[in-house]
């Protein structure tokens, strides 16, 4: 702080400046700021009280919608019962009792679960649990590591470096050293308008042989994809794609791991997505949904193979040198818990399945709109690509997010052009028709 700086207690409590918002234009945000002071069910609340529905689930993770009584009362309980335990040479039960619940919903073996905080720090932990594991079996030749364009994995260095937005990784210099990426799976003139997963596509998971062809299997350690990509703008799996990489990893050695942060946990009708699409990769990435966002939480789920090549050792040696300080709170996981409960009480994994159909209706409505280039669907998940305002790549992306808040009073989620829609579970059929009633007033008013 320089000399001449007010002192901290001097500012006004309200003050925006000292906040520097990740992934916002902060200048533009605050000039005319987008906030919101509470929330409940599907709504958030503007400090004015002004109603605000959550057409995004916040970011991808209030899957059983805003301040659940069950889940707010079980952070409460756990707050007062015992707030820190590490997990480094100790552990407390909440923690192994979720692992084991999160275990039963994993397809396959996956059934060892390693906690930590967040999507970014899960994709960092599979990648290095994926080359570990290779020098565990005496495959230390197998670090490269394979990633998609157009994939978000976070933002640590790891997860960055096997990302495919291009903004994400130029500011950053040249990132992980041995990393290759396969092609991204969209092509709007062959797929422009699915629901559900496009037909053309599954040959682009063939790119992966020609990259182990140009490589050599004994150099790589893993691929790692979204079953669905979110951050990008909802690009779901063509058909038969995750069952051919599946197949090409098998053949050659390889993990494959499903970045699941944004699929895990109800978004596309099950548990993960793994389930729905009938592919079992051999390491599973989640977060957001696991505590419904309430308590920072994510993790990595591996096969029993994965495991217990790590367990090999004398008793008293470390068998992965690898967490964090906050893996498995004690908040975190009661809230999972709770969370949960709540998926299971109130059946919402069935309920998504249900809503799909109308939900998938009702953003197709949208199509025939002169700024609608395109529009996707799977699962309650939904993007709408909006025609670009000539040399101002991003703006018309911008606008509808900030004219969606403003105007008709509803959060969507921006990327670069593109705006996704991934209500909470909770939503019901005239919820649905309301969001796109307003984004059609959205549309209008840039047109």
């Amino acid at each position: 702080m320089s000399a001449d700086a007010p002192a901290p207690n001097s500012l006004a409590p309200n003050d925006l400046e000292s906040n520097w918002l990740p992934f916002t234009p902060n200048r533009q945000f605050k000039r005319e700021p987008r906030l919101l002071a509470r929330a409940k069910g599907i709504y958030y609340y503007k400090p004015d009280g002004t109603e605000v529905i959550d057409a995004t689930s916040g970011l991808w993770c209030s899957n059983a919608g805003h301040c659940r009584d069950e889940i707010v009362q079980a952070i409460q309980t756990q707050a007062a019962e015992l707030d820190f335990a590490p997990t480094f040479q100790f552990g407390h039960p909440k923690a192994f009792e979720l692992a084991s619940r999160i275990a039963g919903l994993a397809p396959g073996d996956l059934d060892h679960v390693l906690f930590c905080n967040s999507g970014s720090e899960a994709a960092d932990t599979a990648l290095k649990i994926a080359i570990a594991y290779h020098r565990a079996n005496g495959e230390g030749t197998r670090t490269r590591l394979i990633g998609r364009e157009r994939a978000y994995h976070g933002v640590g260095f790891g997860g960055i470096s096997v990302g495919g937005m291009v903004a994400n990784r130029k500011f950053f210099g040249t990132l992980l050293a041995g990393v290759d990426h396969l092609p991204h799976t969209y092509n709007r003139a062959e797929q422009a308008f699915t629901k559900g997963q496009p037909e053309w596509g599954a040959h682009l998971a063939d790119e992966l042989q020609r990259l182990v062809e140009l490589h050599d299997a004994s150099t790589i350690a893993a691929v790692i994809v979204e079953p669905m990509a979110g951050s990008t703008g909802v690009l779901p799996p063509p058909k038969g794609y995750l069952q051919r990489l599946r197949e090409i990893c098998d053949r050659h050695g390889i993990l494959l791991i499903f970045d699941e942060v944004i699929t895990g946990f109800g978004r596309l009708g099950h548990a993960f997505a793994a389930e729905r699409f009938g592919v079992t990769p051999d390491i599973l990435t989640f977060a957001k949904g696991v505590t419904g966002g309430t308590v920072p939480m994510g993790g990595a789920i591996v096969r029993k193979s994965i495991y217990d090549a790590f367990q090999t050792g004398p008793d008293h040696v470390i068998d992965l040198f690898h967490g964090y300080t906050y893996s498995g709170h004690p908040l975190a996981a009661a809230a999972g818990l709770a969370t949960l409960d709540l998926y299971r009480k109130e059946n919402l994994f069935v309920r998504a399945q249900a809503l799909e159909a109308f939900f998938a209706d009702a953003l197709m409505s949208l199509k025939g709109h002169k700024l609608v280039a395109d529009i996707r669907q799977i699962g309650l998940a939904g993007a709408v690509d909006l025609v670009p305002v000539d040399g101002l790549p991003g703006k018309r992306g911008f606008d509808a997010m900030r004219t969606a808040f403003h105007e008709q009073n509803m959060m969507v989620r921006v990327s670069g052009d593109g705006i996704a829609f991934s209500p909470p579970l909770i939503i019901d059929k005239s919820q649905i028709e309301e969001i796109f009633t307003r984004f059609r007033k959205v549309l209008d008013r840039l047109g």
